[in-house]
């Protein structure tokens, strides 16, 4: 069987926590450890870096994806398994989408809102079958998991969309999650 790729969201910052960084470069190791390729935003800056360079130092296989004008702004890391600059923000999405089996979410801010979004909607409409994890470290998602539920609740959408998503607490509780998904 070929490697699997994980494609992580995360913030461009590095939060107010000390905790997100943590768990970031964690991933970044787990990921190299399990054999399994990081697709990722290309950035050296914030959560994003600090998983890359922590999959790169453990020995991991790392793919990014920059658009051109934020190659400055988030430092793009060229020194990567691939590296590839689109266009734009929706190429970008694209690429890392088309080139994963799995997606986590850590930490961040609107754009990985935006991008947690979009493969959650895709998934609610049957174009993919590609689990969804929120790594929730120290209970970052909590009030996302609740305007889930809320929109469950108002009848905005199927009770189906919580079963789309896996809330893990912790990288050992994601390893676990993920070596089962993808064996």
């Amino acid at each position: 069987m070929s490697a699997r790729s994980v494609c992580v969201f995360c913030g461009s910052r590095k939060g107010a926590r000390p905790a997100y960084e943590a768990a970031a470069t964690e991933l970044g190791q787990a990921l190299a450890e399990g054999g399994w390729r990081l697709v990722y935003g290309a950035g050296d800056v914030g959560l994003m870096g600090a998983t890359a360079r922590a999959a790169q130092a453990a020995g991991g296989d790392t793919f990014g994806v920059i658009p051109v004008h934020l190659m400055q702004l988030e430092v793009g890391k060229t020194d990567l398994t691939r590296f590839v600059v689109t266009e734009t923000m929706h190429e970008r999405k694209k690429v890392m989408f088309m080139n994963c089996d799995a997606i986590v979410v850590l930490p961040g801010g609107a754009g990985s809102l935006d991008e947690f979004f979009e493969v959650l909607t895709w998934r609610q409409l049957g174009l993919h079958g590609k689990p969804i994890y929120l790594l929730n470290t120290e209970g970052y998602w909590d009030p996302l998991t609740g305007l889930i539920e809320h929109v469950i609740a108002e009848g905005f959408a199927d009770a189906s969309l919580r079963g789309f998503i896996e809330v893990v607490a912790d990288v050992q509780e994601l390893s676990s999650a993920l070596r089962a998904a993808l064996s």
